[in-house]
């Protein structure tokens, strides 16, 4: 009887599938349930559904008395979404800027559409950013072919131009990039020169030229340097999207040198500017500056006792020589106004600088004058006025630098120099606020440097 069962069991299967896969809810109700099968039967439809593949489309079936029907497209994996479509993916160009470069000729070079140029350049918040280029300047931009897609230029560290076509047109987009400012403590011990020991402790050329400038008042970093003397110094430290863009402004420095302490905190006003006080609110600034010259050696010391070096005679030699490159900026050692522009026996090319309370500074032995240093205009402290020579009665290039009281020469480095202005009152309670968690701050690390310095 397996023949039997076999022949009986296939149309039954049809019939099953028919019903399940096959009806509509019109004739649903039309078609009266099935006769229940003999035992075995239904077990042989289930197995045969459990054995389908994923996806089946199920064969016309027709019935007798009945007309052909088309069968349902059944796919059992009923979750599986359809593939998403990908944005076009375009080609991406960096250009960097060399001199002479225009945007026509960056375009002409990389076989660009210079219709489409022509379309940003119309862009009236763009043009002012596309018509300047500077070198080094780098552009980045996607195309497609030839058609321009999008062009990004970073304009400064916290923003950047973005143009993307739209419509067959360009749309301009302002990006900001905002900075992410850490705070950072490093500790120094000199041994040989200030900026050795800022190698090692691992801070950059930058903030420790701010540390020399922020003390170049108090502190002469060619003379009065001590080995073993200590600098302590809290920083701010830029990073954008995570990654180190560079060393930012002081917040804080002290530097103990030969048995003296001088602390320095900064302070920004409400219309951002920026300087840098003692704790009790006095200006680290001083209306001298120590040295007007960033030097790499001293070659002679203040002595009225010196033998000139070329007539080998005894000659007062009152002021400091800077041995310095020929053409090393020389600049004000503080406000004032050209009273003198020009050669000074054996001084060669000299400039004097007349300041308040009779007192006069002298450059000499210079390459050159700068060309915004007139005679009879006014220069402020730092400004260059001068280039680093050996005109004059020089063996070599360096600046000879004078400072004098109502006529008499005084020792730049040692006579005690004007204070500036102290902080204002409208400040003063806001910036002693301030002091305590600063100062707190840096005597925090203070305490674990000097730990880790004994247990070495």
């Amino acid at each position: 009887m397996p023949w039997f069962a076999a022949g009986l069991g296939l149309p039954l299967i049809a019939l099953a599938l028919y019903l399940s896969l096959g009806k509509s809810p019109a004739t649903e109700a039309a078609v009266p349930p099935p006769a229940k099968a003999p035992a075995g039967v239904g077990q042989i439809v289930a197995a045969s559904a459990a054995e389908l593949p994923p996806s089946v489309t199920a064969a016309p079936v027709t019935l007798p008395g009945s007309t052909a029907r088309p069968a349902a497209d059944v796919t059992l994996y009923a979750g599986l979404h359809p593939p998403l479509a990908l944005p076009p993916r375009f080609e991406k160009l960096t250009v960097r800027v060399n001199r002479g470069d225009t945007l026509d000729r960056l375009f002409r070079k990389n076989s660009l559409n210079l219709s489409d140029l022509a379309m940003m350049l119309r862009l009236p918040d763009a043009a002012p950013y596309l018509k300047k280029l500077l070198p080094g300047d780098e552009l980045t931009i996607e195309h497609d072919a030839d058609r321009v897609v999008s062009l990004y230029r970073e304009l400064d560290v916290t923003s950047a131009l973005k143009i993307h076509r739209d419509d067959g047109s360009f749309v301009t987009e302002m990006i900001d990039r905002p900075l992410e400012i850490r705070r950072k403590a490093a500790h120094g011990r000199i041994e040989t020169s200030l900026f050795e020991s800022a190698a090692q402790a691992g801070i950059a050329d930058k903030t420790v030229m701010n540390l020399a400038g922020i003390f170049a008042w108090d502190v002469d970093f060619v003379l009065d340097i001590r080995t073993g003397d200590d600098y302590y110094v809290l920083y701010e430290q830029l990073y954008q999207d995570g990654q180190y863009l560079g060393d930012g402004e002081i917040i804080a420095a002290e530097f103990d040198n030969n048995g003296r302490t001088i602390q320095a905190i900064r302070f920004i006003k409400k219309d951002g500017r920026s300087d840098y006080y003692t704790p009790d609110g006095h200006s680290i600034r001083k209306a001298f500056v120590r040295a007007p010259v960033d030097f790499t050696r001293i070659s002679s010391n203040f002595n009225p006792r010196r033998k000139h070096p070329i007539l080998n005679t005894i000659r007062a030699h009152r002021g400091v020589d800077y041995a310095a490159p020929r053409g090393t900026p020389v600049k004000a050692a503080g406000d004032g106004k050209v009273i003198f522009r020009g050669n000074k026996h054996g001084y060669g090319r000299t400039m004097i600088l007349q300041h308040g309370g009779n007192i006069t500074s002298l450059y000499a032995h210079l390459n050159a004058f700068d060309r915004k240093a007139l005679l009879g205009r006014r220069v402020v402290q730092g400004q260059t006025i001068a280039y680093v020579g050996m005109s004059g009665l020089a063996t070599a290039p360096h600046l000879h630098y004078e400072y004098r009281v109502n006529g008499v020469h005084r020792n730049p480095r040692t006579v005690r120099l004007p204070r500036a202005d102290p902080i204002s009152d409208e400040y003063r309670d806001e910036f002693l606020a301030t002091v305590a968690p600063i100062l707190d701050e840096l005597l925090q690390y203070k305490r674990t440097r000097v730990a880790a310095l004994a247990d070495e």
